[in-house]
């Protein structure tokens, strides 16, 4: 059974995806700055290619006592 939540318009501390965005953000700045449009995107695919085999982190993002409605 799938349960719909509807989120605030704009309240990053409710939305799960925020905390994604938030590890996809110090992935993409960590190590060498990517100099080009070809290497951003190579290192955004890395990083979500990495957190697919990667089932209990994500379900980390639900878990955060702010967000755990919507797990």
């Amino acid at each position: 059974e799938i349960e719909v939540f509807y989120l605030p318009s704009y309240s990053p501390e409710l939305n799960p995806d925020e905390y994604l965005n938030g590890d996809l953000k110090h992935c993409i700045r960590s190590g060498l700055p990517a100099r080009s449009e070809k290497a951003l995107t190579k290192k955004t695919r890395s990083f979500m290619r990495k957190l697919q085999n990667r089932p209990k982190h994500v379900s980390n993002y639900f878990k955060h006592p702010r967000i755990a409605y919507a797990a």
